[in-house]
């Protein structure tokens, strides 16, 4: 299969360019298209042949539900049965934008996108690209992240071909992408909201808006009810090691001898290590170190370092949804 490249302008989109795109989602292709996340793998959601394909181009596991991206905040009455008052004020406060709401399915959405269960993941993103793209193609799209499953997360088509060229029927180039991180997916089918998934909306952001928000915590061996839950996820090739307090990364990386040792720095810290360093932004705006992560994760990769050690990040705000992402990577914790 040969991918194409759409390139586009991500203020003003070719009208042309996205109808070619939705013309392949409408028949049962794969497109990878930016969000203000991640660039997300999209297929037709109410096609379980096309929702299919994002498991098998991806190498994703079967019981990982994907999220359906609408153009318009209607569309969910359509794909949700039982839509609570609190789901419908934060989809008011916080949609278009980097927050899915997991509810009751409706009988329009195949179980392929839901891995069998009754829920269904649903939001709406804010990216010009992505709701022309909806739009255009009719119908909502099934979209996890356009990576091999396990991988770090694109952030621009580069990535994007890198790991899935050849995989996929065409990819929409709209440059690099906003928040870095995926969306924050909130439970509203349990009598506590519940975040199985932190991300772009913060815990202080859901509970300043419906009050009590928990997060979740795993019970046995029951099935993931959201992406990003199960699942090893976000690693680069090396190995990642996790350090908490930053002032040991350079006696763990004088263990390491013989290997080829990257760091994944901020600003405040990047002169105290020498080697492959990247730098990720400052501790004092986790919003640009969020936008980096997965970048910097791949550079080091691309580097051809052996073992990557990071820093670790205050666990407020975005910072909870990066050491998840951190912690999800890393096969080490110290």
């Amino acid at each position: 299969m040969k991918t194409i490249s759409l390139k586009v302008n991500p203020r003003r989109p070719s009208k042309r360019k996205i109808q070619t795109a939705a013309e392949i989602i409408r028949r049962g292709g794969l497109v990878a298209f930016p969000t203000e996340t991640v660039y997300g793998l999209g297929a037709n959601a109410l096609d379980a042949g096309a929702v299919r394909k994002i498991f098998s181009a991806k190498g994703r596991p079967l019981d990982n539900p994907v999220i359906v991206h609408i153009a318009k905040k209607e569309e969910l009455e359509k794909l949700a049965r039982r839509i609570p008052k609190k789901a419908k004020i934060l989809a008011e406060r916080f949609w278009p934008g980097p927050l899915t709401l997991v509810l009751k399915k409706s009988r329009a959405v195949p179980k392929a996108a839901t891995a069998g269960l009754d829920t269904v993941a649903i939001r709406m993103p804010r990216n010009r690209i992505a709701l022309e793209l909806i739009s255009a193609s009719g119908v909502p799209i099934a979209a996890p992240s356009a990576n091999i499953s396990g991988r770090p997360s694109p952030t621009s088509a580069k990535h994007v071909m890198q790991d899935l060229n050849g995989k996929i029927d065409a990819v929409i180039d709209g440059g690099a992408v906003d928040i870095g991180l995926e969306s924050t997916v909130l439970d509203m089918t349990v009598r506590m909201p519940t975040i199985l998934r932190p991300g772009g909306v913060a815990l202080e952001e859901l509970q300043n808006v419906i009050g009590r928000v928990v997060l979740y915590r795993k019970k046995g061996k029951e099935k993931p009810r959201s992406p990003g839950m199960k699942y090893r996820h976000y690693a680069p090739r090396a190995e990642l090691i996790l350090v908490g307090d930053s002032a040991k990364i350079p006696e763990i990386a004088g263990t390491l001898r013989g290997k080829k040792i990257g760091i994944l720095a901020t600003k405040e810290t990047a002169m105290r290590y020498t080697g492959a360093v990247e730098v990720v932004g400052s501790r004092k705006n986790l919003r640009e170190v969020a936008r980096n992560l997965f970048s910097a994760l791949r550079k080091l990769d691309e580097s051809g370092v052996d073992v990557i050690i990071s820093e670790s990040f205050e666990e407020k705000g975005i910072g909870l949804a990066i050491m998840n992402r951190l912690r999800k990577a890393a096969s080490r914790v110290v």
